[in-house]
């Protein structure tokens, strides 16, 4: 069996129409979102969403986009958890969505903050049970002796929600991510790709064409 040389390894890009960025930058987010769906892409709605802690020293996750509206972007997670941590110091955060079905990818960054408990209570009472009680099941992040102590603790849970609704633990909730910039990248061939850059600049945008 032959090995993969990693440093060989590339893709060439089909040759799309020029990107069009006249649209409202959510507005483009939201219909790639659904092309990548479209073309077969298992988590279209996955990011990369990277962090600082009040060293600077960064660290990066996925998690799922569950809401896009003009206010930005909305994620979920456990506020003990180490980006609930890290945006509790330093509340700034970058997104990164990469679509290889459609060769594109989106940068976004912006200044980040809590939900209102109403719009985490709202979301976390659509969750599945199980989800509901793995939230609280889970101190996310934290040390745990064995897969066995996890489990138990589901189990612990279980029983004690099991005649009532699992309410929304305090530790657990939405955030917001305000962008103030996007860049939309597009692969074309021979690496010539296309990267347009907007920067929030009062109530509009600023664009920019970057070279790859």
């Amino acid at each position: 069996m032959s090995r993969w040389d990693i440093s060989t390894t590339r893709h060439t890009y089909a040759e799309p129409a020029e990107l069009d960025m006249r649209a409202e930058p959510v507005t483009h987010l939201k219909a790639w979102i659904e092309a990548a769906h479209s073309a077969g892409a298992r988590e279209a709605n996955a990011m990369a969403l990277s962090t600082a802690g009040e060293n600077g020293r960064p660290a990066a996750r996925m998690v799922l986009l569950r809401g896009l509206d003009e206010r930005g972007l909305v994620f979920f997670t456990s506020y003990f958890s180490r980006k609930g941590r890290d945006l509790a110091r330093n509340p700034f955060a970058a997104a990164l969505f990469f679509w290889p079905e459609i060769h594109r990818q989106v940068c976004i960054e912006g200044a980040v903050e809590q939900l209102p408990d109403a719009e985490s209570d709202a979301y976390f009472s659509s969750r599945p049970r199980g989800h509901q009680l793995s939230a609280w099941a889970s101190e996310q992040s934290e040390e745990v002796e064995s897969r066995e102590v996890l489990e138990q603790r589901l189990e612990d849970f279980t029983h004690r929600f099991e005649a009532a609704p699992v309410p929304r633990p305090h530790s657990w909730g939405g955030f917001l991510l305000r962008p103030d910039r996007f860049e939309f990248w597009q692969g074309r061939s021979n690496r010539l790709h296309d990267r347009i850059e907007l920067r929030r600049d009062g109530a509009g945008w600023m664009q920019r064409r970057l070279q790859p």
